[in-house]
């Protein structure tokens, strides 16, 4: 039996590391590349997180949509979560926090609430998240530090000149 996904681990009070992209960023790559069974999960995930990275397709976070989102995360801090550290990127979200609620409820709250305003600030309506996110329960304290220092440099992956208004945010 093959799995295609593999299933979310909600366990409350282990560290996530959780990613998740607008949905206008698929592309027929990155459907393809979500599609292969022949990576494994984390190698499949680094190879979508490189391609979002360069991809120009569904970027709405500049100016006031990056600020709004910016500080829905602040916002829910020490209540759904307590947050280490993030990056927002142009059109996708890294997020590293210790859950104090199920994995799926702070995921409906922040893509449920931040979908309604992004569109609304946008002029559009439908869909603004893909559906899924990828998490990952942190295993030790060196993996906790390898998604630390990646989630802090993501953002300077971006080219020079899409660099700017970037948020990300380190929290000890």
């Amino acid at each position: 039996m093959k799995l295609s996904h593999l299933p979310h681990r909600d366990i409350k009070e282990l560290y996530q590391f959780v990613t998740f992209r607008t949905y206008d960023s698929t592309d027929a790559f990155l459907q393809k590349l979500e599609q292969q069974n022949n990576l494994d999960n984390s190698k499949k995930q680094m190879q979508i997180n490189d391609k979002l990275d360069y991809l120009n397709k569904g970027c709405y976070f500049y100016t006031d949509k990056l600020s709004y989102f910016y500080s829905l995360l602040k916002e829910n801090d020490k209540i759904l979560y307590d947050l280490i550290a993030f990056a927002i990127m142009p059109n996708h979200i890294h997020i590293l926090f210790k859950p104090h609620e199920r994995l799926p409820l702070i995921m409906q709250k922040i893509k449920g609430k931040s979908a309604l305003e992004l569109n609304k600030r946008l002029g559009r309506k439908g869909t603004f998240w893909l559906k899924d996110y990828y998490d990952k329960g942190i295993r030790d304290r060196h993996h906790f530090n390898i998604v630390y220092a990646y989630i802090k440099n993501n953002p300077m992956k971006l080219p020079e000149n899409n660099r700017a208004g970037r948020f990300y945010g380190i929290y000890e």
